[in-house]
């Protein structure tokens, strides 16, 4: 390999080489890692698994966040993964163990799945609460919804929680899936949370 030590006699043409190697090497799993990123959050890919297309996919279907008077349409990821890039990451490192799950069975049956539906909406429900519900306000903005368009209920509510710090999933955790049955629900896990020195 004497083009190696040659190339390593002229150190300034060498340390050039190697740092273009290196950006070039960094650029490609930048790019590469980002792509993936991406593709493990579209809806072709989460509902790739029969566990998720036939069970919370079939739920979310007709619902107002699949099919709206406005055309506006919320995926899998836009509620279940945050936006932001460290929560996002955080968010995928966390998922890939979910994959062990899939690979042995855990819900592979409709009958597994309702056996630990309760626990996979309290995790879900959990994440919420202590994120003041971050994926739905990545989309529903406090301050530019029009209280005049609200129904009274819906307007003594939304003031009520704005007063009392209630986040979104503590009222709208039944808005895409169906609701299990369990001993706490949002609020409760909040509070529970709180006592705990948790939040």
């Amino acid at each position: 390999m004497k083009w190696w030590e040659n190339l390593k006699q002229h150190r300034v043409i060498f340390v050039a080489v190697m740092t273009l190697l290196v950006l070039l090497i960094g650029g490609v799993i930048a790019v590469a890692g980002a792509a993936g990123l991406a593709w493990t959050s579209t809806e072709k890919f989460c509902i790739g698994c029969h566990e998720m297309r036939d069970n919370v996919y079939k739920e979310y279907k007709g619902t107002v966040h699949d099919r709206n008077p406005f055309g506006v349409r919320a995926i899998c990821s836009n509620c279940h993964v945050p936006h932001d890039v460290g929560p996002l990451l955080l968010r995928k490192v966390r998922a890939t163990f979910e994959i062990w799950g899939h690979l042995t069975g855990v819900i592979d049956t409709r009958e597994k799945f309702e056996k630990h539906r309760y626990e996979l909406a309290k995790r879900v429900w959990t994440r919420m609460v202590t994120t003041d519900s971050l994926e739905c306000r990545n989309c529903h903005v406090r301050e530019a919804m029009v209280m005049a368009k609200q129904s009274e209920k819906a307007q003594s509510r939304h003031k009520k929680a704005d007063a009392e710090g209630i986040t979104c999933i503590e009222c709208h955790f039944g808005i895409a899936h169906t609701e299990p049955e369990g001993e706490l629900g949002p609020t409760e896990i909040k509070e529970a949370l709180q006592k705990e020195g948790k939040m």
